[in-house]
């Protein structure tokens, strides 16, 4: 069955659900809603998704519009087993909890610093911001101390997430190599995500940097 997906290349929890949906061997339906254009604020998008946000999936009739909801529902349902997503609930549990680290502190921290600069709001970013960020960098270079992935030995969901956040800081010019951890891990999932095509999904992400940069004033 063919699960219409609505999305943006370029957006990063976007890009986590389409890679995702490679490892399962899952068919999406791409349908693409240019948020730039406003296009999520048409009608009918929104009768689909209130919020109207990206991404967001219709699999016959059920529609979820949260990135690691969207994951977590699609391992569940169509994955072979669940090692992506433990079903085990201590397993979960710590996968869960990296999602919402995820969601919650990380990806909202890097998006504030680097959004109002990408949409033009500003053309300066702001050092609170950074600080804040580099808090949140702290505290996952902590939570990677033990283990090769963020919850397992292998590969989960979790990985999938929050592999775009710290690659889109980066494209934006983050430094990450004052945080080891993190940088070890990041290695070892852009290698074992390579095979899902980590590199093709992930480079219409340039663009958001090709953006930040121009719209940011240089001093």
């Amino acid at each position: 069955m063919t699960i219409d997906f609505y999305y943006l290349p370029v957006s990063p929890p976007c890009r986590a659900v389409m890679m995702l949906a490679k490892a399962i061997g899952v068919h999406l339906n791409y349908k693409i809603i240019d948020v730039t254009k406003g296009e999520q604020l048409s009608d009918d998008y929104k009768k689909l998704n209130p919020q109207h946000t990206i991404p967001t999936i219709d699999d016959n009739g059920l529609i979820l519009s949260e990135s690691r909801a969207i994951m977590g529902y699609l391992v569940n349902k169509y994955a072979k087993n669940d090692s992506l997503y433990p079903t085990d609930p201590k397993k979960k549990g710590i996968v869960d909890d990296r999602l919402y680290f995820d969601l919650c502190t990380l990806w909202p921290r890097i998006a504030k610093t680097y959004f109002p600069v990408v949409f033009k709001m500003t053309n300066a970013i702001n050092e609170e911001d950074v600080k804040s960020m580099e808090r949140g960098f702290e505290i996952l270079n902590a939570l990677l101390s033990n283990g090769e992935f963020a919850a397992e030995e292998n590969l989960t969901i979790a990985d999938f997430s929050m592999v775009m956040s710290v690659g889109m800081a980066q494209i934006f010019g983050f430094d990450i190599s004052p945080y080891e951890n993190v940088v070890s891990w990041f290695e070892r999932c852009q290698e074992a995500l390579e095979k899902y095509g980590y590199e093709e999904i992930n480079a219409p992400a340039q663009a958001l940097g090709e953006w930040f940069r121009a719209n940011l004033e240089v001093v």
